[in-house]
């Protein structure tokens, strides 16, 4: 574990408007002990990797729920290579049929969590990732 506090950015890319999971996550993380950044509705791909950046986070969970999660992700890990943070750990949650979840850690997704997951593992998730 890091001596300071793990850094941990939420974000819903994308037009989603549903973002009840996304700061439950978010509180839960902040209950672990984590800081938490939690950008809101609506961001672009831009948007998230400029916010990651400014934060210093070591975690970027992205949470969509449209079914647009081939479309956007690519877009943000690109910005985020841009960005120089190809280094960040990315995590995603929202509903990602089993055929796509291949292809995302292909991509560089580590850790995909679907509706219901408790969130304790997450947390779990990230205290192993960054162990």
């Amino acid at each position: 574990m890091p001596d300071r506090k793990i850094r941990v950015l939420v974000a819903k890319p994308g037009l989603d408007g549903h973002d009840r999971g996304a700061k439950v996550v978010a509180r839960a993380l902040r209950d672990a002990g984590y800081e938490v950044i939690y950008t809101g509705i609506r961001q672009t791909p831009d948007m998230i990797a400029e916010a990651a950046l400014q934060e210093d986070v070591d975690v970027v969970g992205l949470s969509i729920l449209s079914g647009a999660h081939m479309a956007l992700v690519p877009k943000v890990l690109e910005s985020l290579q841009a960005a120089g943070m190809e280094d960040v750990i990315v995590l995603l949650g929202g509903i990602i049929p089993d055929e796509d979840i291949a292809k995302l850690n292909e991509m560089g997704v580590k850790g995909i969590f679907g509706p219901g997951t408790a969130t304790q593992e997450i947390v779990g998730f990230i205290e192993a990732e960054m162990a």
